[in-house]
């Protein structure tokens, strides 16, 4: 009776998994996400490189 529960616990997991899969595909959140984060992302890249650039300037400094 308890490996039924089991079975049957599981099985609904997989089932909302996969709507939740659906949905995401339907309405093409993916993109969308990836859409609103550029901004995001492209603020931690210029952050980086303007880092790595003064690195290589302190260092150049010091030669």
């Amino acid at each position: 009776m308890i490996a039924l529960k089991i079975i049957l616990i599981i099985l609904a997991v997989i089932f909302v998994l996969f709507l939740f899969s659906l949905t995401i595909y339907f309405f093409n959140l993916d993109m969308k996400l990836a859409a609103a984060m550029t901004p995001v992302m492209n603020r931690y890249y210029d952050w980086q490189r303007h880092k790595r650039e003064l690195k290589k300037t302190k260092n150049k400094g010091k030669n």
